[in-house]
């Protein structure tokens, strides 16, 4: 099995039926063994649109990272998000973070995800279920601590 981190966003409709929705839909084919809280975050890039709600999972699955990655598209489709401008709102998004210690760039996929140490909406969730991970060779705890920009609030229920 592989370990995996999952990020999930959403700011159409009910943003937490998506991701639960996602959430569910990704155990067929991974095992999620932590899940981080709700957290309410500023949109990045575009700016002009609503806030998003924002997940990390963690998990193991037997799937490969090309696999893992067309899984992920389905749910999307399956969930009906529509593509329309770059950063833009969405109905769900889920992406591969981080898949064991692997490092990949390919045209479809680049692993660990290209700017996720820059993102609060990433970065914090990650944090709260996976304290002590290492990315890049920089401890989680400096990254999150050297973050600026985007306002992030946890979400209380």
């Amino acid at each position: 099995m592989n370990r995996i981190y999952l990020g999930l966003g959403s700011n159409i409709g009910d943003t937490r039926e998506n991701l639960d929705k996602a959430v569910e839909l990704i155990k067929d084919k991974v095992k999620v063994l932590s899940q981080s809280s709700y957290y309410e975050t500023e949109p990045v890039g575009y700016k002009d649109q609503d806030w998003f709600l924002n997940v990390v999972i963690e998990g193991e699955t037997n799937l490969s990272p090309e696999e893992l990655l067309k899984f992920t598209q389905s749910i999307e489709s399956e969930l009906k998000r529509v593509k329309t401008i770059r950063f833009g709102p969405r109905v769900i998004d889920v992406d591969i973070l981080l898949y064991e210690q692997l490092k990949l760039d390919t045209k479809d996929l680049i692993i660990p995800h290209p700017r996720m140490s820059e993102r609060a909406f990433v970065m914090v969730p990650l944090y709260e279920i996976a304290p002590n991970i290492v990315i890049d060779g920089r401890k989680i705890k400096d990254i999150v601590e050297g973050l600026e920009g985007e306002e992030i609030h946890k979400r209380v229920e």
